[in-house]
């Protein structure tokens, strides 16, 4: 209860910032449109996430996070990402698109967010490895359930920064330049619901943290 109203607190401080930013707009600029057309690729960009990154993590298990291949495809910045895709989509398919921005996601994410899992598991050695392979994918299984909420309540507004840096190389209005412009027109209501939406997912985290502890 105590980390709860914790949490809390710290949503509501957030909240409140986001209501009483200070200073005035050096010109009368409207809020953006929601990029509406950027809402279902992005949730299709998280569940793939969701789902990739888990299951490489129950594959590898946590030796994967000291695996050499896997830091070298963690060691470029989504900004080479998105150049890359750019150099290497063929021009006779138009421009990459959200399809592109999607894959170029994956490609900057998953590796990171396989790692980020790998550590958060427990050493497997001498136990639960010297009770056989059943007994390791159980462990692993139970331990990636336990931490797939609270993963992802905290690793979604990195994930929007991320969209960010994409969708600026590649030209898209997306969430994350959502995020940015509404800062930059102290749009005080959509920053808000901003706040209001990222509170409600740590919040629904909440009872997988009760199950582990």
């Amino acid at each position: 209860m105590k980390h709860l109203l914790q949490g809390l607190a710290v949503w509501v401080l957030g909240l409140g910032l986001a209501l009483s930013l200070p200073g005035s707009v050096w010109k009368h600029a409207a809020p953006p449109l929601f990029p509406w057309d950027a809402l279902g690729p992005a949730i299709l960009a998280v569940a793939a996430l969701s789902i990739l990154a888990p299951m490489a993590a129950w594959i590898g298990g946590p030796d994967l996070a000291s695996r050499r291949p896997l830091a070298l495809l963690e060691a470029p910045p989504d900004l080479l990402w998105a150049a890359l895709l750019l150099a290497l989509w063929p021009a006779l398919w138009g421009p990459p698109g959200l399809g592109g921005w999607l894959l170029a996601f994956l490609l900057a994410a998953l590796p990171g967010e396989a790692r980020w899992l790998a550590l958060a598991m427990p050493a497997e050695r001498p136990f639960p490895q010297a009770w056989g392979t059943a007994a390791v994918g159980r462990v692993r299984r139970i331990v990636l359930i336990r931490l797939w909420g609270r993963w992802l309540a905290a690793r979604l507004p990195v994930w929007l920064t991320a969209t960010l840096v994409l969708e600026r190389v590649l030209g898209l209005p997306g969430l994350g330049t959502d995020w940015m412009t509404r800062v930059a027109v102290r749009d005080r209501a959509g920053l808000a619901l901003w706040i209001l939406a990222l509170a409600l997912l740590w919040a629904l985290s909440r009872p997988w943290e009760g199950e582990a502890a």
